[in-house]
């Protein structure tokens, strides 16, 4: 038996042409959900990638850091004032290839001075109008042991403010990096000609004081030999 009018129960049971768009809005969605899923896998594949590539790169550079090393022959040097001096670094160098890229820049720091420079060279040119008034003139370079890897620096005309730290920083194709030592100019001994005089007896002085020991020598020999003479006539007598 039916409850209610067949116009009621008409609009309670949609017809199977109803239910179709329903269907296919449900395969849609699903297709949909599908479609997003793969781009999602797709983005996290290159997401996965790219932290793999960028690690790669990091773990690159921190090894050619490790493997380009700029070392000092000595980490301290003592020099007097108006002398010259000759400080050396060495770093990596290729064989290979004649043309490569060179980048040196050295620098002095103190404490009246935190950081000048003092020689620059960028692929065989130098430029002496960046050093600083201090070093003008008196710092160059020994470039034909550069190929070797080796960083000659020479300081001329030494000066007490001179004394402080050297450093080098060094950059190639393979790498970069920097070594530092120290400097340290006494002042030259200022002895006036009286005090050396006094100090150091000269030649002439010396030469003389042994002509009058001498004679003072000879004086006394006669002396005994006189004696031993007039004790021996004595005697006889």
């Amino acid at each position: 038996m039916f409850c209610g009018s067949p116009s009621t129960l008409w609009e309670r049971t949609p017809t199977v042409w109803e239910r179709t768009p329903t269907l296919w809005e449900a395969v849609w969605m699903n297709e949909k959900i599908k479609t997003v899923t793969q781009k999602c896998f797709t983005v996290k594949k290159m997401m996965k990638m790219i932290s793999r590539i960028l690690l790669l790169l990091i773990l690159s550079s921190c090894l050619c850091a490790a493997t380009f090393v700029v070392n000092v022959t000595q980490s301290s040097y003592q020099a007097e004032e108006n002398h010259s001096i000759t400080l050396e670094w060495t770093f990596p160098t290729k064989t290979q290839g004649s043309s490569r890229e060179l980048f040196i820049i050295c620098e002095f720091r103190s404490s009246v001075k935190p950081g000048v420079t003092i020689y620059v060279h960028r692929d065989g040119d130098e430029f002496p109008e960046s050093q600083d008034e201090q070093f003008s003139g008196r710092v160059q370079i020994d470039k034909d042991v550069l190929r070797e890897g080796r960083i000659r620096l020479h300081v001329s005309r030494l000066r007490t403010e001179d004394s402080g730290l050297y450093l080098c920083d060094v950059k190639t194709e393979d790498g970069s990096n920097s070594g530092r030592c120290r400097l340290n100019v006494t002042a030259a001994a200022d002895v006036s000609p009286t005090q050396r005089t006094t100090l150091d007896p000269e030649p002439e002085g010396r030469g003389r004081i042994g002509l009058h020991v001498s004679l003072l020598l000879t004086a006394a020999a006669a002396a005994a030999l006189m004696v031993k003479l007039f004790l021996t006539l004595s005697s006889k007598g």
